[in-house]
């Protein structure tokens, strides 16, 4: 077998590159659906992106938010009286955080630190306060991958490959030949996914490689590479 060598080429789909999905949880279960809840929510950073309220009580006359579980007045964001239309922000407000008018918590520039637990405290009138928890995740976009091929040896004639995926995203994917890479005795991954072992390199390992990184509000695909072995 002859030595292998590669080459990078542009995707093979007009749409490579880093495609923005807004992920906000909008399936509820028949059993819960007439629950107060906060619905979780996942945004980019840099965003504005609201914690929103699902089936609110009637007539409430006050929402108060605070960062963590638990109404702790120490975590308290901020006050909104729905009669007289005030805002009072507390102590864990940091002037990007408003309720706005249907009691949702909403962020502005919402930044890595916001991904937590939050609480709301409502005030029904003619009732109890109810209290619920919900949480926010915030992601950084993914950027496109660069794919490296390294540590190229000659073991009893056979080429060993490493193909080698940079990303800031925790998911990664491997594509070969524009579908989803299959794993065998010569094609190994690495327990994060980052690394591919080819050993050895046989005819079926010709083709294009990429790698598809991604978390749950973004994705970005690398360039291809492509593997070739010379026969002589």
């Amino acid at each position: 077998m002859g030595s292998p060598s590669v080459s990078t080429h542009r995707g093979l789909v007009p749409w490579q590159g880093l495609l923005l999905v807004v992920s906000i949880l909008n399936y509820w279960c028949t059993s819960t659906a007439a629950q107060f809840a906060v619905v979780p929510t996942n945004a980019a950073e840099g965003t504005t992106v609201s914690l929103r309220l699902h089936n609110t009580p009637p007539n409430v006359t006050s929402f108060v938010w605070y960062r963590g579980e638990g109404a702790n007045p120490y975590n308290k964001i901020s006050t909104f009286d729905v009669n007289q239309k005030t805002h009072v922000s507390g102590p864990a407000n940091s002037g990007r955080e408003e309720i706005i008018y249907d009691g949702s918590l909403m962020f502005t520039n919402v930044t890595l630190n916001d991904t937590g637990n939050y609480t709301v405290e409502v005030f029904p009138g003619g009732s109890v306060r109810e209290v619920r928890f919900g949480q926010l995740h915030v992601y950084e976009l993914v950027r496109m991958p660069t794919f490296l091929f390294s540590n190229i040896t000659s073991i009893d004639n056979k080429d060993v490959a490493v193909l080698i995926c940079h990303t800031n995203a925790v998911s990664i994917q491997w594509l070969f030949d524009g579908m989803d890479l299959q794993l065998s005795e010569t094609r190994k991954l690495s327990e994060d996914n980052r690394s591919l072992t080819i050993d050895p390199i046989q005819r079926e390992d010709v083709g294009l490689y990429q790698c598809r990184a991604s978390n749950p509000i973004s994705y970005a695909e690398s360039w291809d590479l492509e593997l070739q072995v010379q026969y002589d």
